[in-house]
């Protein structure tokens, strides 16, 4: 198996050396890192050529880095059903850096760039709807870079007294968060270490 990705390796490497960063086969998987404003044509490449026909697009997502320059590393998932092998293509995006949507290749990375756009901010050049597709339309902040808190901004809730759904700040009341490291198993019948803090 790697033997066969270490040769599609190679013969991408020899057609688009102007494009590559670097490659790796590690666990059965290869891994090609680009530059940026060569993606779109890569990608072309690898859907296109005879020795490729990397032609079903599986995913696209992102990994976020917050402590480096380009902070994030979009992250692209192809099968070839011709050669029974998947490849997967990275690229590193800045903050304040458009991507190049692949929409003129693959017209199925609509919805996987507005996921992206919507859950770690990347946005998308030549992307015919970039808007939010999980969270709703007012929300703020893109929930899957490391620097979101985990309670989030807002709450969500019904209110009865207006008969409709209400956005509040996140208020976390200390008394209503107990620390107690109380086993959750508090209906067994035998003791397990920290229960004799139910009975103090």
């Amino acid at each position: 198996m790697n033997e066969a990705l270490n040769e599609l390796a190679e013969t991408i490497a020899l057609r688009r050396e102007d494009a590559i960063l670097a490659s790796e086969v590690r666990r059965g998987e290869l891994t090609v890192t680009v530059d940026l404003p060569a993606l779109v044509d890569f990608i072309a490449h690898l859907r296109s050529d005879p020795t490729c026909r990397f032609t079903t697009l599986i995913d696209i997502t992102a990994v976020d880095w917050p402590a480096r320059e380009k902070r994030f590393d979009l992250v692209y998932h192809f099968l070839s059903m011709h050669l029974n092998q998947r490849i997967r293509v990275k690229a590193e995006v800045r903050e304040d850096e458009i991507a190049p949507s692949i929409i003129s290749v693959f017209p199925s990375a609509d919805w996987y760039e507005r996921e992206v756009f919507d859950m770690y901010g990347i946005l998308f050049s030549g992307h015919p709807d970039l808007r939010r597709i999980l969270t709703d339309y007012g929300f703020s902040g893109h929930p899957l870079r490391k620097d979101f808190p985990t309670t989030g901004y807002v709450e969500v809730r019904y209110d009865e007294a207006q008969k409709r759904v209400v956005y509040e700040p996140v208020k976390l009341t200390q008394e209503y968060r107990q620390f107690d490291f109380m086993s959750p198993w508090e209906g067994a019948e035998y003791i397990l270490p920290g229960d004799e803090k139910k009975e103090a």
